[in-house]
């Protein structure tokens, strides 16, 4: 029974949110009522927290988003896929910000060499843009948040305050068509929140697996982007609603 429960949270904690169904078809030799209160008794514990339909892993709810290192090893080709379209967005003799998470990151490893300023709150973009030449990269200060391996917090806000982008790059950890895009740092959120109101054009990395999700705490309003670059798996309902808000979908 234990490490059937150590399973479970193994599982929870890899994919960050399951469904019921997701934990049935991992330990189907398990019947629905004993998953149910393994589930119970885990939530109880607080090793991961129950949620309508399904679990979700303690990280999540406060507010850390999981050490980026375990994301890193999630949903890796939809990240590819996405920050290889995300890198033709980037143009000669622009500026841009490169928000922090895997996607980002992922779309930093890909940028080719090109006169330009890159902006950026996150260590691992910097390591990944470090091998440029042409471009010059600026960081962005602030408190570190070792979970997603940025900078953010007010000294963050304040030190975007005079600035200005072409593009931003944005990295989310759900969308909720009630909520909108969301993450579960509420500094990083309000960081978030600043960039957007200091870009151009705001493009948002989202894979299809963070639909219908829900985080802590909302960044903005689907009608507050201008483009979003998916992994070509978004639902019809989100494509009608970009649709209608006027978002591009890459």
């Amino acid at each position: 029974m234990n490490e059937r429960r150590d399973a479970i949270v193994e599982l929870v904690n890899s994919l960050g949110t399951v469904t019921f169904a997701q934990v049935k078809a991992n330990f189907s030799e398990v019947s629905d009522m004993t998953l149910r209160t393994d589930l119970k008794t885990l939530d109880a514990e607080r090793r991961i927290v129950r949620t309508h339909g399904g679990a979700r892993s303690v990280e999540y709810v406060v507010g850390t988003d999981d050490l980026l290192l375990n994301r890193q090893a999630r949903n890796t080709e939809a990240k590819a896929v996405i920050a290889k379209k995300a890198a033709g967005l980037v143009r000669p003799n622009t500026t841009f910000f490169l928000d922090s998470g895997t996607t980002t990151t992922e779309l930093a490893r890909s940028i080719e060499d090109t006169r330009a300023i890159a902006f950026t709150n996150s260590l691992s973009c910097t390591a990944e843009l470090a091998r440029l030449g042409e471009l010059k990269t600026i960081v962005v200060g602030g408190t570190l948040n070792r979970y997603s391996m940025s900078l953010n917090g007010g000294k963050a806000i304040e030190g975007i305050s005079g600035l200005s982008f072409d593009v931003l790059f944005l990295g989310v950890t759900s969308y909720a068509s009630a909520t909108g895009f969301a993450c579960g740092s509420d500094d990083e959120a309000a960081l978030k929140r600043a960039l957007i109101a200091r870009a151009e054009k705001t493009v948002v990395l989202m894979d299809s697996t963070k639909l219908g999700q829900k985080s802590t705490f909302r960044i903005c309003r689907l009608e507050d982007v201008d483009v979003v670059v998916s992994d070509g798996k978004l639902s019809e309902h989100f494509l009608k609603s970009c649709e209608e808000a006027d978002v591009e979908i890459l």
